[in-house]
């Protein structure tokens, strides 16, 4: 049991309470199990639904045709134009196509970016949502949309935006390829990382962040030995569940705002970007709020969260770099001043000499300093 939160009166920590705090819950109904995407149509008509418009990436088309035909007369047809970060431009064209085949919901088939793409038009248009994930990316279990316009990701949070149904099928995740398991995962794990420090955290926050964060630290390398490990699969899944759960109940911090910056200004592709800042965005706060991150460390089995969480990546076989992603060191000094611009709340305070050289460590691929 990990020892942390308030004392036990005789020297240890057992929970996260604290006497004072605010939480939110989503109204959302969350199908787990093996075979559980058969359960789609059933899903759509609960809703009271009849023209489901089904969106997935264009590698992930075939995909989605397929869940179209699982739906049989209740699909309105398949738009597979879904984009990294959320271009403004795909989800207009994507708004434009559901009305003209008078979508009455949206299925979302696949990761972060056809996610993005059924919660951007959901904010426009109210569509009910039902996400299948096909990736660790969490941001199903959210409210939040992250978008892109004129080389700058902005993020918004609404009701409408929440996704009204999730589908976690482990079967859905099995020939996942291991290197996007891995970035995937570490994503998801990012979040529940600064849900332990966030400023708006809650005990029951700090219990989801510890939980999905364990079920990663348990399952992935499990998977890196197997990869179609059906129990592992599905424990990664849970994991994030919980993670993307809890990014929807605080604010983020540091390394979100280091991560949008990459994304949205300089194109770097997601996963790999979370999976990279993450041990040093964590190193760079643990300075400030040890006691916080402590969680990570212990159950990482380490001294240090942010040094253990890049030791992790290495063990597993994730990216260590952003140099291997094609930023350019010359790149660097104007990343730093786009994400010191308008910076997030932050633990620890920060300035742009400092997140200069948080991101040469990170563009190295060095262990973070402590």
């Amino acid at each position: 049991m990990l020892r942390v939160g308030r004392t036990n009166g005789f020297g240890g920590k057992l929970t996260f309470f604290h006497p004072t705090f605010a939480a939110r819950f989503a109204d959302m109904r969350v199908q787990f199990g093996p075979g559980s995407r058969n359960t789609l149509r059933a899903e759509v008509e609960r809703l009271g639904c009849r023209r489901a418009l089904v969106l997935s990436t264009p590698q992930q088309s075939d995909t989605a045709l397929g869940f179209a035909e699982m739906i049989g007369d209740l699909a309105a047809g398949v738009f597979s134009g879904a984009a990294m970060h959320t271009p403004v431009e795909v989800t207009e064209e994507a708004v434009k196509h559901a009305a003209d085949v008078g979508a009455d919901c949206v299925i979302a088939v696949g990761g972060g970016s056809t996610t993005g793409l059924g919660k951007a038009i959901a904010w426009r248009t109210d569509l009910p949502q039902i996400v299948v994930p096909t990736t660790y990316a969490g941001s199903e279990a959210t409210p939040i949309l992250g978008q892109t316009e004129g080389g700058r990701k902005t993020t918004l949070s609404d009701p409408k935006i929440q996704p009204e149904v999730i589908i976690y099928d482990p079967q859905l995740v099995a020939t996942l390829p291991l290197a996007m398991t891995n970035t995937s995962g570490l994503n998801a794990m990012a979040h529940a990382v600064e849900a332990l420090y966030a400023q708006n955290r809650n005990p029951v926050s700090s219990m989801l962040a510890t939980e999905g964060l364990a079920a990663f630290v348990s399952g992935l390398p499990k998977l890196a030995k197997a990869p179609t490990d059906e129990d592992a699969r599905g424990e990664t899944l849970y994991g994030a569940w919980l993670c993307g759960t809890v990014l929807g109940q605080v604010g983020m911090a540091l390394h979100h705002k280091l991560c949008h910056t990459l994304g949205g200004s300089f194109n770097l592709p997601h996963a790999e970007t979370h999976a990279i800042v993450l041990p040093h965005a964590t190193a760079f706060n643990e300075r400030a709020v040890p006691g916080l991150l402590a969680p990570v460390a212990e159950m990482l089995e380490a001294d240090h969260a942010g040094q253990a969480l890049h030791s992790f990546a290495q063990k597993i076989g994730a990216p260590t770099a952003l140099k291997d992603l094609g930023l350019s060191e010359p790149d660097l000094d104007r990343a730093a001043q786009i994400a010191t611009e308008n910076p997030y709340w932050n633990p620890q305070p920060v300035t742009r000499d400092a997140i200069r050289a948080l991101l040469q460590t990170a563009w190295e691929g060095t262990p973070p300093e402590r």
